[in-house]
């Protein structure tokens, strides 16, 4: 309990100081540097993150075609050992 009081005391502290440092001109013009630094930071990882799941999405499509490919021919192996035990079967009863 007694660092839940301090971790609220800390915060409290924290906003009293921005708020008399944004008072200041110079104050507020380094506030208003640091929010622009944190807007830019926060629009380039947004942006990598939407590349990294754009890469994820063709990676999933591609497997999927790959999955889609091998089941395909497996089936068609299938039918192929499949035709071939009856041709098999029918030239031993003729």
């Amino acid at each position: 309990m007694k660092t839940f009081v301090w971790f609220v005391l800390g915060i409290a502290g924290g906003f009293v100081v921005a708020h008399l440092v944004n008072k200041d001109p110079r104050g507020h013009e380094m506030l208003s540097q640091v929010d622009a630094r944190i807007g830019e930071f926060t629009d380039r990882m947004g942006d990598a993150y939407r590349d990294q799941e754009a890469q994820f999405v063709d990676l999933v499509a591609e497997a999927k075609t790959a999955a889609s490919d091998a089941v395909a021919a497996a089936g068609n192996v299938a039918a192929d050992a499949a035709e071939a035990a009856k041709n098999a079967t029918a030239k031993l009863t003729d």
